[in-house]
């Protein structure tokens, strides 16, 4: 049997989410925006490489949707019904794009 101390102050637990919206050109996905580029431009990931890491390990998600795919190409289809695209690194980094 476990015994805990009363007197020892108890940390309550943080969930800390982060969420950045960033506008940028509609024209931007008109002509295409690779996956590994979206996720370096917005700074969730420092490089090409460690974003093909990141999909391997299934870190990267579009829209709540792992990224598979390293040639993805995000397109006005993939804006959701609010008009964002949800980029996320994990579970606690999240960039929402919308176009301007």
């Amino acid at each position: 049997m476990r015994e805990e101390s009363l007197d020892a102050p108890q940390q309550p637990a943080r969930v800390a989410l982060y969420v950045l919206a960033l506008c940028f050109a509609l024209s931007v996905l008109g002509r295409g925006l690779g996956v590994l580029a979206g996720f370096v431009k917005v700074g969730l990931v420092a490089s090409n490489g460690e974003a093909r890491r990141q999909i391997k390990g299934g870190g990267l998600r579009v829209n709540d949707v792992a990224v598979t795919d390293e040639k993805l190409v995000l397109a006005p289809r993939d804006l959701t019904p609010d008009g964002v695209i949800k980029l996320s690194l994990g579970k606690k980094r999240h960039i929402l794009l919308k176009p301007a």
